[in-house]
C-alpha cells in the first residue's frame, strides 16, 4: 500500500476548493454510447472545464499550496497543453508568473490559449519527455518551481476529486475509464473512487504508441514514441510516483490503437454533440474494444478533455467518413475523348454519388496514348452505395478501381 501520501480523505476534504473555484463538472448518461457499448455509460465531462481538460483541478491545489516566495519567483510546467493552460489559469489568478514548456508537435490551440493565459510558452523536444529536461533546466537556473503534471500529491489530489463527483452523481457504477499519460488522473481517480467504494473496478487505457505504463506495471522497459492523435496521453515514461497508485489499484491497462481513437472522437461528436481531443476519447475507443469484459454494466467514462486542434478535428472526420465509406476516391480509365467525362459523370450522379473533385492524368500513369486516368473524390451514402456505383460504372464500360480502400480501412 502507497503510505502517507494521497488517501480518499485528504481528497474529500481538498474538493471544497474545488468546488469554490467553480470547477465542478456534470455526469451524464448516454443512451446512444450504451447501445454501441452494450452497457450503461456515464460520461464525466471534464472537457467542459474552464480551460477545456480536468487538469485545472491539481494545477490549482498545487499554486494554492504555493509559500510566498515561490509565488514571487514565478514556475515552470511542462506540458502537451492542457496542464498548461491550468497552471497558467491559476497562475494568472493568483499574480504568479508562469512559463511552460511543451512540446513542438503540441497543436497551435494549446499553444495560442497558453500564451492568452498570461503564461511565457517555451517549445522543446518532441514528448512530454524531452520538455521536462528543459524544465528542469530552467527550474534551476532560475529558481522557478517546478509544477509537475503527474508525479506530484497535490496534483493527484486535485484529480482524485472527479471520481468523488462521478461516484455522488452514479453511485452504482461498477467500473471506471481513465486515459492514462503519466498518470496522474488515475492515480487520484483510483484511491477516491476505491476508498469510497472498494469494490469498483478502474481500468486505464493508453495510446499505442505510448503504452509506457502497461510496460512499467510489467516490468519492462519500452522504446515509447512517434505520432499520435492522442498526444495528451504522450507520456515515454510513466511516473515514479503514479504507478505505485496503479499497481495497487488498476484493474488492467487496456491499449488503443489511432484509428480507434479516431473513431472514439466520432462517435462523440456524431452521438453527443461533444468535441473530445483524442486523450479524452481513449476510454470510449476501449470499452468499444472490450465489450465483452463491459457488457450489461455500469460504466464511467473519464472525458478529460476537449482541446482539439481544428485542422486535426477535419482531418480525423474525413478520415472518418472514408472508413464508413461516405467519402471515397475512384480512378477509371477512360477515352481521351470529348463526351467521355461528361458520360462518366452522368453514370455517377445517376447512381448517386456527389461528385466533390476530378482529377486527370495522362502524362504520369502508364496509360495508353489515347487514354486517360481520372481519379474522382465523392461523397456516397455507406460501403453498399459505393458498390452500387461500381457495378453501374461496370455496366456503361467505366471499371473503376477504389483509391482509399487502402490505408484507412481496418
Amino acid at each position: 500500500m502507497v503510505k502517507n501520501l494521497v488517501g480518499v480523505q485528504q481528497i474529500t476534504a481538498n474538493h471544497e476548493a474545488i468546488v469554490a473555484a467553480g470547477l465542478t463538472t456534470p455526469t451524464i448518461f448516454s443512451p446512444d454510447i450504451s447501445t454501441l457499448c452494450n452497457a450503461e455509460i456515464y460520461l464525466k465531462l471534464e472537457n467542459l472545464q474552464p480551460t477545456g481538460s480536468f487538469k485545472v483541478r491539481g494545477a490549482l491545489l498545487r499554486l494554492t499550496n504555493l509559500d510566498t516566495d515561490s509565488r514571487s519567483r514565478g514556475v515552470v510546467a511542462m506540458s502537451a497543453g492542457n496542464h498548461a493552460q491550468g497552471v497558467a489559469y491559476h497562475a494568472r489568478n493568483l499574480g504568479i508568473p508562469a512559463t511552460i514548456v511543451m512540446p513542438s508537435n503540441t497543436p497551435f490551440t494549446k499553444i495560442s490559449r497558453t500564451e492568452r493565459l498570461g503564461a511565457t510558452v517555451i517549445l522543446a523536444g518532441e514528448s512530454l519527455s524531452d520538455s521536462q529536461k528543459e524544465a528542469d533546466r530552467l527550474a534551476k537556473s532560475e529558481g522557478l518551481t517546478l509544477i509537475h503534471p503527474y508525479d506530484d500529491v497535490d496534483v493527484i489530489t486535485g484529480q482524485g476529486t472527479i471520481a468523488l463527483e462521478l461516484l455522488d452523481a452514479q453511485p452504482d457504477l461498477d467500473a471506471i475509464v481513465v486515459p492514462i499519460g503519466g498518470g496522474g488522473l488515475i492515480s487520484g481517480i483510483s484511491v477516491a473512487a476505491k476508498g469510497a467504494k472498494p469494490e469498483i473496478d478502474i481500468y486505464g487505457v493508453e495510446a499505442e504508441q505510448y503504452a509506457s505504463m502497461k510496460a512499467a506495471m510489467a516490468g519492462l522497459d519500452v522504446d515509447c514514441g512517434g505520432p499520435t492523435v492522442a498526444e495528451g496521453i504522450a507520456v515515454k515514461s510513466a511516473g515514479q510516483l503514479t504507478r505505485k497508485y496503479v499497481q495497487e489499484n488498476v484493474a488492467d491497462i487496456f491499449i488503443s490503437a489511432e484509428h480507434e481513437i479516431e473513431e472514439a472522437m466520432q462517435i462523440y461528436l456524431r452521438e453527443q454533440r461533444l468535441v473530445v481531443e483524442g486523450a479524452g476519447a481513449a476510454p470510449l475507443a476501449a470499452v468499444l474494444k472490450n465489450k465483452e469484459i463491459f457488457s450489461g454494466k455500469k460504466v464511467g467514462l473519464i472525458v478529460s478533455g476537449g482541446n482539439v486542434d481544428s485542422r486535426l478535428l477535419s482531418s480525423v472526420l474525413l478520415r472518418g467518413l472514408v472508413r464508413e465509406g461516405k467519402l471515397v476516391r475512384l480512378r477509371i480509365e477512360i477515352a481521351d475523348e470529348p463526351g467521355r467525362l461528361s458520360d462518366l459523370t452522368e453514370v455517377i450522379g445517376a447512381s448517386g454519388g456527389n461528385i466533390v473533385e476530378v482529377h486527370h492524368q495522362r502524362l504520369f500513369f502508364d496509360v495508353p496514348l489515347k487514354s486517360t486516368e481520372v481519379d474522382v473524390t465523392m461523397e456516397t451514402r455507406d460501403q453498399h452505395h459505393v458498390k452500387e456505383i461500381q457495378s453501374a460504372l461496370d455496366k456503361a464500360g467505366y471499371p473503376s478501381l477504389l483509391l482509399s480502400e487502402s490505408g484507412l480501412t481496418n
